[in-house]
């Protein structure tokens, strides 16, 4: 998103918003459930749930939710200890930064009102009540409440911004550029205070100076999204459609076919002049609430960042961008049900509606939604039969579902669609739909698929992986095969499940000393993978460990395998594996006892 490259580490260190949230707890405190466990959390409290809780039974509900980051409920669960201990300070801020948290921003507009009543310097409440001002185009409060605002390098910047976009509402379009102006501080600024006097100025119609604030910015990055966006629609209606399609076409080269540039492209092509990015306070309030949002959302300051995206929203509901960025701040602290609910609100007629879609699909997978998912994304697939994300997301999906005849059809849409277009093949879709024609038992299909995959990246470790291993498991072309193995594992010695296909390897052609010793690295890096304990069990089996044997398979059952290797398992649990009389095993004990003669 806009201008990320230029936020440092260091200044995301500084946030001044750590004092209000340390007390208030719940938004810093980030878990890692999994998409499966967040999907059966329980629902939203009903009204019901609350009656009767005592103020430490809803503060305990509240903070448990809160470590969860379900701020709908957490929110709902303070205003309840609230109502019934309406004096504790610490339980307003509590429910205020939960309200706002949730984007229920009338509600922390009330509560902020009540904090600064007892409170008058409290930041983050003058932030939102200034806010609420400038939605409301009380444009003197709002100033003097963003004026009194948080404090610090990235917060300093905001409240300057807001401030000025008020001044600008107020009718003082020189006092919002001096304002703007006038701030010092870190070497990302220049680019925000020149977009906003730009906009600004554009508002005012002093053209001429905004398209000199705009051309600025360009030069200072012209990977910036909102950026060129900005300056190309001034272009469009200042200049020529060409001069606006060139801005446009020079993103494109940075950064492919994004919904917006595609879009901008075409309007542009067609003669179109294009309306400013804000049209009014609010949008560009919002414009800079949404940018700086989106920013920390990649360099690790998602409390903050979900606070000013919230508040773009509730002065912007339809910023198609800002929509995307907090879904994706959700996704990223692993709340897809509430990501879900975000790309909802995409409107039809936004060019990231596509994205969204896509998005969407994914997230209704993760919280076993699947066939809503797909159903979704045929629908854009059949809408663009050769949108190569759509068709590659929905063949993912099907095939970490095991629908492996319909993943090979997915993907093999892929390849039709890429063979249509100039784009270079993508290597990636022969080597999935050989995976699912592999899984299908096809394997002529999935051998041809992979070795196409293999010829176009050569030494992709993945695929000597996967069709290095199916040979093992075959028994054929076992030179070649521990070959390509061994280059995976070189190129990836750290990835459990490859370094697993060379120990696996070497087990299936009897050298069980070397077998052991690659799954036991396998283990420490991947624990918790049945198969590669199951694999391990084996090997120790073969060498005479049996006590560890039995512990591994035993725990390989306990992981949870796959519901046709359980059977296998609790077999070998009882029962042991059987002597090994293969042609390898007897080389093998040949070789050994031709050594020790």
């Amino acid at each position: 998103m806009i201008l990320q490259r230029r936020f440092s580490r260091v200044a995301v260190a500084t946030l001044a918003f750590a004092s209000v949230l340390a007390s208030a707890g719940p938004l810093a405190a980030q878990t890692r459930t999994s998409a499966s466990e967040d999907a059966k959390q329980a629902p939203f409290p009903s009204g019901r749930d609350l009656i009767g809780l005592t103020v430490a039974g809803s503060y305990l509900a509240a903070r448990h939710a809160s470590v969860e980051r379900d701020a709908t409920a957490a929110s709902a669960f303070y205003r309840a200890a609230l109502r019934s201990d309406p004096k504790n300070s610490e339980l307003l801020d509590r429910a205020f930064i939960a309200a706002l948290a949730d984007g229920d921003i009338d509600a922390a507009v009330k509560l902020a009102d009540r904090i600064l009543t007892v409170d008058k310097n409290n930041r983050v409440a003058r932030l939102v009540a200034g806010v609420r001002s400038l939605k409301q185009k009380n444009y003197a409060v709002a100033q003097q409440n963003i004026n009194q605002s948080i404090r610090g390098p990235i917060t300093d910047l905001v409240a300057t911004l807001l401030s000025g976009w008020a001044s600008y509402g107020a009718g003082n379009t020189q006092a919002a550029i001096s304002s703007i102006d006038k701030l010092a501080g870190p070497e990302w600024y220049p680019i925000f205070k020149d977009l906003h006097t730009g906009m600004i100025l554009e508002l005012a119609n002093k053209q001429k100076e905004a398209g000199a604030r705009f051309e600025r910015a360009y030069k200072l990055d012209d990977s910036a999204l909102r950026v060129s966006d900005a300056y190309a629609r001034w272009l469009s209606r200042n200049k020529d459609a060409a001069a606006a399609t060139a801005i446009y076409q020079g993103f494109d080269k940075k950064l492919a076919r994004h919904p917006l540039v595609v879009d901008g492209i075409r309007e542009t092509k067609a003669g179109k002049k294009l309306s400013p990015l804000a049209e009014n306070p609010q949008q560009g309030a919002a414009e800079a609430l949404y940018g700086i949002g989106a920013s920390l959302t990649r360099r690790g300051g998602e409390d903050l960042a979900l606070v000013y995206l919230q508040l773009a929203l509730y002065l912007n509901p339809n910023h198609s961008l800002a929509l995307l960025s907090l879904a994706d701040l959700y996704e990223t602290v692993k709340k897809p049900q509430m990501a879900i609910k975000i790309y909802e609100r995409v409107p039809a007629n936004s060019p990231l509606k596509r994205n969204a879609q896509i998005q969407l699909a994914t997230d209704l997978d993760a919280v076993d939604r699947t066939e809503e998912g797909i159903k979704i994304l045929n629908g854009v697939v059949a809408d663009d039969p050769k949108d190569v994300e759509a068709i590659m997301a929905l063949g993912n999906i099907e095939r970490a579902r095991k629908k492996f005849a319909d993943c090979s059809e997915t993907y093999g849409k892929g390849i039709e669609a890429q063979a249509s277009t100039t784009d270079k093949p993508n290597w990636v879709f022969y080597y999935f739909r050989g995976i699912c024609n592999e899984r299908s038992k096809q394997w002529a299909k999935a051998e041809v698929d992979l070795k196409k995959a293999l010829e176009m990246q050569p030494e992709q470790p993945h695929v000597l992986n996967y069709l290095g291993y199916s040979w093992i498991d075959q028994g054929i072309n076992l030179d070649e095969a521990m070959k390509m193995i061994r280059r995976a594992v070189e190129q990836r010695p750290d990835d459990g499940y490859i370094v697993d296909s060379l120990g696996w390897a070497y087990y299936r052609i009897a050298n069980y000393e070397n077998a052991v010793k690659h799954l036991e690295r396998a283990i420490d890096l991947k624990p918790e993978d049945p198969t590669i304990n199951d694999h391990l069990g084996d090997a120790y089996w073969r060498v005479g460990r049996t006590l560890e044997a039995k512990f591994q398979w035993a725990h390989a059952r306990d992981l949870k395998p796959e519901a046709d290797e359980l059977p296998k398992i609790e077999t070998k649990l009882r029962d042991g594996l059987p002597e090994d009389t293969s042609n390898a095993a007897a080389a093998e004990k040949k070789k050994d006892d031709d050594k020790g003669g």
